[in-house]
């Protein structure tokens, strides 16, 4: 695909053309470099984002570069180029980078598709854009498989014949000089409901911008069923005469879907000037997800409690300012507690660089130990190849706070996380004995 460019986070980009050939940087032309430039000035304005999605900065002989940063998906620019961030994700090419990112979305809180056929997605001929037209197209045939919502509807029509309630006013306007017509109000049945306008409408918008033949085949396909329906003439207000019932249940995840194609009111979704259309989804948030989702299950056995950003502590108590949110808090059945904190960051086999570990977060461990006077605390980093082969890491205060390091490798998530289980019991096992034996 020439319109593509592939990146994964932190690699960077250049227009220079001395480094087109150069592995160390991505390359694209000026013209899309400048567009690109502006598209990250006005993301960072805007406010909506971590400015560290995409970094402005000048390298030496190089000359401007971007580099991704923390946030993964999808940009296309007004020339048709498209730019896909990809997270990285250790021991894993393109396509089963692509697979696993999506599995990872799918413990999103926003995120439509909670269950979609892997088999059905063509990821390795779509980039992540075309992918979500794919699972909306899979949504739409399962809703035209159970059958489109029919209703009656008013409808106000000037017709050559007379039907339900005359419009005294509106049929004198319209039709002083054609005494043959009346303009009239009435109640229809059929399928040209809000919900299947809305739908409609996406179907069309995605059939003239998807790239991807299939896509726009299975598109004309799905559009047959909505013969009888009309196009949305205005998006926000058929969207607030929608009220997801027993009845229209089958519809909720269908629209969630066309309110981000159609009018960006997306989880993560950035729309600007510069760009005709974009899905960027923050790492941290999406590895904090598929952890917390998939904990919960490997500790379902237990009879421990697990809550996610807790939101039981400030740092000061009087007044009450600067809350602590752990990204997971576990309490034990004799009340202990054992903190889990989540950091999509890459670390380093460098313990004179502290593994490459933010002084910040350490910062913050501390904090989360003290208030909720706990020494258990964890942090949870992606694995890679350069940790790998690392043991256990932790570092003690010297005041009764410990904090270990874990590597939760996301290819092998339910595997990884019965380490950890291993690790949190065995852990567990230890502090009781030590109770037992001071106490």
């Amino acid at each position: 695909m020439k319109n593509l460019l592939e990146v994964r986070e932190f690699e960077t980009i250049t227009c220079n053309k001395n480094y087109q050939n150069d592995g160390s940087f991505k390359y694209i032309n000026k013209e899309t470099f400048e567009e690109l430039e502006s598209f990250v000035l006005e993301l960072n304005d805007c406010g909506d984002f971590d400015t560290n999605f995409l970094n402005i900065g000048l390298k030496r002989n190089v000359g401007k570069v971007i580099q991704a940063k923390n946030f993964v998906g999808l940009i296309q620019m007004k020339n048709g180029f498209q730019i896909q961030v990809l997270p990285k994700i250790s021991y894993s090419g393109i396509e089963e980078t692509k697979k696993i990112f999506l599995r990872m979305l799918r413990s999103l809180k926003d995120f439509p598709s909670k269950v979609f056929k892997e088999s059905d997605l063509k990821v390795d001929r779509m980039n992540l854009y075309e992918i979500f037209i794919n699972m909306y197209i899979q949504e739409i045939r399962k809703l035209v498989k159970k059958g489109l919502r029919a209703s009656y509807f008013s409808e106000n029509d000037n017709l050559n014949y007379y039907k339900g309630k005359l419009l005294v006013s509106q049929n004198i306007s319209r039709n002083f000089m054609h005494k043959e017509r009346f303009f009239v109000s009435y109640d229809e049945f059929g399928t040209n409901r809000s919900e299947n306008k809305l739908i409609k409408s996406t179907l069309v918008k995605l059939q003239k911008i998807s790239n991807s033949v299939e896509n726009v085949k299975e598109i004309g396909q799905l559009l047959v069923y909505f013969e009888m329906v009309d196009l949305s003439n205005n998006y926000a207000k058929d969207i607030a005469k929608i009220a997801i019932d027993r009845n229209t249940r089958d519809y909720e995840i269908p629209l969630r879907w066309s309110k981000i194609f159609l009018m960006n009111k997306s989880f993560t979704t950035f729309s600007g000037n510069t760009a005709s259309r974009s899905l960027l989804f923050p790492m941290e948030k999406v590895f904090e997800a598929y952890v917390a989702k998939h904990l919960r299950k490997t500790l379902s056995d237990l009879d421990w409690d697990i809550s996610t950003q807790d939101k039981g502590f400030y740092l000061f108590d009087s007044p009450k300012q600067f809350a602590l949110r752990p990204d997971i808090v576990i309490t034990r059945e004799n009340g202990s507690r054992i903190i889990l904190d989540t950091k999509w960051k890459s670390l380093v086999k460098n313990p004179q660089k502290n593994y490459g570990i933010s002084q910040a977060d350490m910062y913050q461990m501390y904090a989360y130990s003290k208030k909720y006077d706990t020494p258990e605390i964890w942090l949870l980093y992606p694995m890679n190849e350069e940790m790998q082969s690392v043991c256990d890491i932790q570092f003690e205060s010297g005041d009764n706070v410990l904090v270990r390091l874990f590597f939760v490798d996301v290819s092998r998530i339910e595997e990884s996380l019965e380490k950890l289980k291993c690790k949190l019991q065995y852990h567990a096992g230890t502090a009781d004995n030590k109770v037992a034996t001071f106490g």
